[in-house]
C-alpha cells in the first residue's frame, strides 16, 4: 500500500525539514550551553566583584546574543512544517504532539524571554543579585524549551498515554505524566541538552585557543578555557551515561534501529559490540553473505548494554524481518498481517455505525483494538520495507560513539595543562582546540541521522508510516521552497558567523567597563 503514496514528495518533504532541523541544530547547541557558562561566570563575578570576570561575561553574553537572535528564525520555520508539509499527520496526533509544543511557546519560550532582556540590558539598573537569577533563569528556560520539544519527539519514537478515538479517526491523550516521563522522552532530553553543553563548551574552547594563538588577551582566555573544559568534561561524562541509557531503550522500543546501529543481522545470546567495522556494501536482508568486510568487536557487551545480560539475545534484522521462534522473536509478516486486520476492522466499525448496526461495530471495535499496536504494519506489504538503511544508521553511531570518548580526552588534557599553567606552549593543542568545535557539530549530527533515519520507516514508531503523513501538495511546491530554504539558511548561516568572527576580533569590552548597582 505504501507503493501507491507519490514517494518523490514523501522524500522531498523528508528533506525539506531535515534541512531545516540540521541549520536549526548549528544554533541551538550554543544557547544550550552557553547560557549557563554565562551564568556560572556572572556567578564569579558576583562573588569576587572581579571586573575581569565582568568582561568575561559580558562578551560571551554578546556573542550568545547574536547565536539566540539568528537561531529563533529556523525554530519557528520548523514548527510551522508540520502544518504545511506534514498536515495529516498533525491532524492524527495534534491533541497529543501539539500539547508539549504549546507549553514550549507558552511557559519556557515566554521565561526564557522575559528574563533575556533583564540579562543583556539590566547591567547597572537593576541589583546584581537580580541580574545573577535573570541569568540563571534564561538558562533554564532554554532547558525547558528543548525539555518540551524533546518530549513531543520522544512520544514519536514510544507513542505512549495515549488512545485512538474510532469516531475521529485521531489519537488523543489519555495521560499526561505518561507522555511527559516517557523513559525514551527523559534520556532524549538529557542526552540531547548534554550534547549541547558540550558543543558549547568546545566553542569557547575554540574562541580562547584562538587568542592564545594570537597571544591576545591571554587571562581572559585562560578563565575562559577553565570554565568551558570544567563544564565540557562534566557534560561529556553525563553524555556518556545517558548515551547508554538512551541505547537501551531502543532495545526495548525500537529493536530495528538497534540492529542498524550495530550492523546486527543475525541475532544470538552473548553479542558482541562492534568497536570498529566496515561493513560489506553487498549485503542484503535475507541473504548468506558476511554483514562486515573487517570488525573488532567487544564480547557480550552489546547483550550486556542492551538488556543488561551477558548472556541476553540481541535480534538482529532477519530475526525481526522473519522471526525467531526459539526466541519469541514475532515476524514483519504476522505484525502485517495483524496491521491489515486493524485498518480492516476499523473500515467495518465505520461502516456499521453509519448503517446503526452495534452488534458489528462492537466486535470489529474489540478487533481493532487487540490489533491497534500493529496499525501502521497494515500499510505495508514487503517485510523487508521495516528495516532502516542499515550502513548509514550504522556508520553514524560509531563516528558519535568515537567522537564522544574522544571529547572526554580531550577535555581532560586541556585542563591538565591549564592548571599546569603550560596551555599557551602547545600550539598543536591550541589548533586542535579550533578543530574540535565543528567535529562537535559532526557528532550530534551523526546522533540526530540515528534518532531520525534509524526509526524509518515510522514516523511514529508501529502506529504510522513517514509516507502516510505528509501533506498533499505538488512535489515542485516543496521542491521550490527547499531551495528558497537553502538559500535563506544559508544566508543566516554565514551572516552569523561573519558577525560572530567580527565580534571575536573586536574582543571584550575595554578593562575600564562601568560600574554596577
Amino acid at each position: 500500500m505504501i507503493e501507491h503514496f507519490d514517494l518523490s514528495l514523501i522524500n522531498w518533504s523528508r528533506a525539506q525539514f531535515a534541512l531545516t532541523a540540521f541549520y536549526h541544530w548549528f544554533f541551538i547547541p550554543i544557547t544550550l550551553g552557553l547560557t549557563y557558562m554565562i551564568a556560572i561566570m556572572n556567578t564569579i563575578y558576583v562573588r569576587t566583584k572581579s571586573e575581569e570576570w565582568k568582561r568575561i561575561t559580558k562578551f560571551w553574553m554578546t556573542l550568545f546574543g547574536i547565536n539566540f537572535a539568528i537561531g529563533i528564525a529556523t525554530g519557528i520555520i520548523m514548527e510551522f512544517e508540520f502544518g504545511t508539509n506534514w498536515s495529516y499527520y498533525s491532524w492524527f496526533v495534534g491533541d497529543i504532539f501539539g500539547a508539549p509544543l504549546a507549553i514550549e511557546g507558552i511557559l519556557a519560550f515566554f521565561l526564557e524571554s522575559t528574563f533575556i532582556a533583564v540579562m543583556f540590558f539590566g547591567w547597572g539598573k537593576v541589583n546584581k543579585k537580580f541580574h545573577l537569577l535573570s541569568t540563571w533563569l534564561v538558562a533554564f528556560g532554554a532547558s525547558l524549551s528543548a525539555l518540551w520539544i524533546l518530549v513531543a519527539n520522544g512520544w514519536m519514537q514510544d507513542p505512549i498515554g495515549m488512545t485512538f478515538n474510532l469516531s475521529t479517526a485521531r489519537s488523543e491523550m489519555t495521560d499526561f505524566w505518561a507522555v511527559l516521563f516517557s523513559p525514551i522522552a527523559i534520556n532524549k532530553f538529557l542526552h540531547t541538552i548534554a550534547s549541547g553543553f558540550v558543543i558549547s563548551s568546545l566553542f569557547v574552547i575554540a574562541v580562547s585557543s584562538w587568542y592564545l594563538i594570537k597571544k591576545k588577551e591571554i587571562l581572559f582566555a585562560k578563565k575562559s578555557m577553565v570554565v568551558g573544559a570544567v563544564f565540557g568534561l562534566i557534560a561529556s561524562l553525563f553524555l556518556a551515561f545517558t548515551g547508554d541509557g538512551s541505547a537501551y531503550w531502543v532495545a526495548q522500543k525500537q529493536p530495528a534501529k538497534l540492529a542498524a546501529m550495530e550492523g546486527l543481522y543475525n541475532g544470538k545470546q552473548g553479542n558482541g559490540l562492534i568497536a570498529f567495522g566496515i561493513m560489506n556494501p553487498q549485503k542484503q536482508t535475507g541473504d548468506d553473505k558476511d554483514a562486515f568486510i573487517f570488525k573488532m568487536e567487544i564480547p557480550k557487551m552489546l547483550s550486556i548494554l542492551a538488556f543488561r545480560s551477558g548472556n541476553a539475545f540481541v535480534p538482529g534484522v532477519n530475526d525481526l524481518v522473519y522471526g525467531n521462534e526459539k526466541y519469541k522473536v514475532e515476524s514483519a509478516s504476522s505484525h502485517i498481517a495483524k496491521g491489515k486486520l486493524a485498518l480492516n476492522a476499523f473500515v467495518d466499525y465505520k461502516k456499521a455505525v453509519k448503517e446503526g448496526n452495534s452488534l458489528l461495530a462492537a466486535e470489529s471495535e474489540k478487533i481493532f483494538r487487540d490489533n491497534y499496536r500493529n496499525m501502521g504494519y497494515g500499510y505495508f506489504n514487503n517485510p523487508k520495507d521495516i528495516v532502516p538503511y542499515v550502513p548509514l544508521i550504522f556508520y553514524s553511531f560509531h563516528i558519535m560513539v568515537v567522537l564522544g570518548f574522544y571529547f572526554i580526552g580531550f577535555f581532560v588534557l586541556i585542563l591538565f595543562l591549564l592548571f599546569r599553567d603550560k596551555i599557551q606552549n602547545h600550539k598543536w593543542l591550541l589548533r586542535l582546540g579550533l578543530l574540535s568545535f565543528p567535529l562537535g557539530y559532526i557528532a550530534t549530527q551523526t546522533g540526530w541521522i540515528v534518532t531520525e533515519v534509524g526509526r524509518q520507516p515510522w514516523i511514529i514508531q508501529d502506529l504510522m508510516p513517514t509516507a502516510l503523513a505528509s501533506s498533499r501538495l505538488q512535489t515542485s511546491s516543496v521542491m521550490i521552497t527547499f531551495w528558497l530554504f537553502v538559500a535563506l539558511f544559508t544566508t543566516l548561516l554565514i551572516a552569523e558567523i561573519k558577525i560572530m568572527i567580527t565580534q571575536i576580533k573586536i574582543g571584550p569590552e575595554s578593562k575600564k567597563g562601568g560600574s554596577d548597582v
